[in-house]
């Protein structure tokens, strides 16, 4: 996979989480949570205005073969983002990544790599090898909805992540289903504005402990606050 840093043009798209030897994040309270959404707010803004592609605390970065074999045939899905009011409909109770046939041209992605001490990072445990999000989950997913609803971030990206387990394409459908599932949950289950929420996967691209791709952490949901 090659990766080019983005230059002038700033757009609303994908984000990553880098390497770390774990991930701890899970105990954050949500006043650590709103503080941290501030923080990306203002390296966004920043990333946005000085055309720059870079700034302290974050690089956009250009996937150029974002989707390209997920747009095969045998894959059938595109790695975008999705507006949650398309979404919401589909992406509850399903236990099946398949996804809806890709167009022919698959367009390069932007991803926002925040430094370490600015992302959040939760392992939110989903059924195995599925999309419907565990019941033992529900409790953090709470705690992420009463941050979001006192934060001012007009719009959060949610990135799904997963390990190296897999081929590429079944990963990268798996992430964007396990992104989906998170918001639809957010927007049924917490009220949360579906216009304030986007989702998009990023497969096994960025896996947060880079020493073991495999490692349970890597298998993980991030949130950004983009606007």
């Amino acid at each position: 996979m090659r990766f080019t840093p983005c230059l002038p043009v700033f757009a609303i798209a994908g984000f990553a989480a880098i390497a770390s030897p774990a991930l701890a994040q899970d105990d954050l309270s949500v006043e650590d949570l709103v503080g941290l959404w501030s923080k990306q707010q203002e390296v966004f803004r920043e990333a946005q205005s000085n055309g720059l592609g870079k700034t302290r605390g974050l690089e956009l970065v250009t996937i150029d073969d974002a989707g390209a074999e997920a747009a095969q045939p045998a894959a059938g899905a595109v790695l975008s983002t999705t507006p949650a009011d398309q979404q919401i409909a589909g992406a509850a109770g399903t236990s099946d990544p398949a996804m809806t046939d890709a167009p022919e041209t698959v367009q390069p992605v932007v991803f926002g790599q925040l430094d370490p001490e600015l992302q959040v990072n939760l392992q939110i445990n989903f059924d195995f090898d599925s999309a419907a999000l565990a019941e033992t989950e529900k409790p953090k997913m709470q705690k992420i909805c009463e941050a979001m609803k006192l934060s001012d971030v007009g719009v959060f990206r949610i990135v799904g992540h997963t390990d190296t387990a897999g081929s590429d394409a079944y990963n990268e459908r798996l992430s964007i289903m396990r992104a989906e599932e998170v918001v639809r949950y957010l927007v049924d289950e917490c009220g949360v504005d579906s216009a304030r929420l986007e989702s998009t996967g990023m497969g096994e691209r960025f896996p947060f402990n880079r020493e073991n791709p495999q490692a349970d952490e890597n298998r993980r949901v991030e949130f950004q606050a983009i606007i």
